[in-house]
């Protein structure tokens, strides 16, 4: 436990209204059974099909395992929470929430940038493609995508238990993330708000720059492919691009303004923890004819998608 005598928390939620909480549990717990459902159907297709042979289904398979994960981290207490008028969590359970959170986030995100080069390779290279993105390789790439969020998630627990809580236990969020919990410290913290704003927010903004360069390039070594390999290739690149934005854009807005402006994390946090795994599954099936074809052999055989 950390310093002072605080044993738990109070997390006061994404909403003041109790009116509207009662609504907004029901919506917020089918979206969370909608992204349990849709993860699930988009991993257990791959893992049933020959898909899992290619490494761009490889990694999706983890994306999709690394959605269901993090989700799963928040939504749950979070629903709760929209059901119970005071939703406390202990200390060490708000400490495991924050590792969490950003373990399976973390992951998420160098897994949307491992997915990246692998399009890049499959693109700019292709007669390297079967040797550079080896299963060897691409499992290295998992595990090298593991272990650095282990890293970053760690670094936050740390900061943390060091920090004394002895005044509000009120949580401005629905779950428990390093800024808010730096608010509440008995201590000055404005050096570590910079720190984890270094570390995470340009973290995050590097990333979704070296991520859109690649497509830029990737975008202009396509004008010169047939009309049909570029067809097929802008229909995978556009789904993860979609995604990219979609994960990315609040993250950065979350972690690179000013630490103290936890009000508008709330609603940004609410696109990377629901929104974005909610529609990933959507965006890599609707528009993916591998995908859907896996799914009619997994699921349907042929049945369900006759005559279409």
């Amino acid at each position: 436990m950390g310093y002072g005598n605080l044993t738990e928390f109070i997390l006061l939620g994404l909403f003041h209204n109790e009116d509207v909480k009662a609504i907004c549990a029901v919506l917020f717990l089918l979206c969370y059974l909608a992204i349990l459902c849709g993860n699930l159907v988009v991993l257990l297709t791959i893992k049933g099909s020959q898909l899992s042979e290619q490494p761009m289904y490889f990694f999706l398979s983890y994306l999709s395992f690394m959605d269901v994960c993090f989700t799963s981290t928040v939504a749950p207490k979070f629903i709760i929470g929209l059901l119970v008028q005071c939703n406390t969590i202990s200390y060490n359970g708000c400490i495991a929430q924050m590792f969490y959170a950003h373990f399976f986030g973390a992951t998420e995100i160098f897994i949307l940038v491992v997915m990246a080069y692998d399009r890049y390779v499959a693109i700019c290279r292709p007669l390297y493609y079967m040797i550079t993105m080896s299963r060897q390789v691409c499992y290295i790439l998992v595990i090298g995508s593991v272990f650095g969020a282990f890293i970053h998630s760690l670094v936050h627990v740390l900061v943390i238990i060091r920090l004394p809580f002895c005044g509000s236990n009120e949580i401005d969020h629905y779950f428990c993330d390093i800024f808010p919990l730096l608010k509440l410290a008995c201590t000055d913290t404005r050096l570590l708000v910079i720190v984890i704003i270094t570390t995470t927010g340009v973290m995050s903004i590097l990333t979704f720059v070296a991520l859109v360069i690649s497509y830029i390039i990737i975008l202009s070594i396509l004008r010169t492919r047939s009309s049909e390999s570029r067809r097929k290739a802008l229909s995978t690149c556009g789904s993860h691009i979609t995604v990219v934005f979609m994960f990315f854009l609040p993250l950065i807005f979350t972690y690179v303004p000013m630490g103290d402006s936890v009000g508008d994390d709330k609603v940004f946090a609410l696109f990377y923890t629901m929104i974005a795994p909610l529609f990933n599954p959507l965006i890599y099936t609707l528009r993916n004819t591998d995908m859907k074809n896996a799914m009619r052999k997994v699921w349907c055989q042929d049945k369900l998608f006759e005559g279409k």
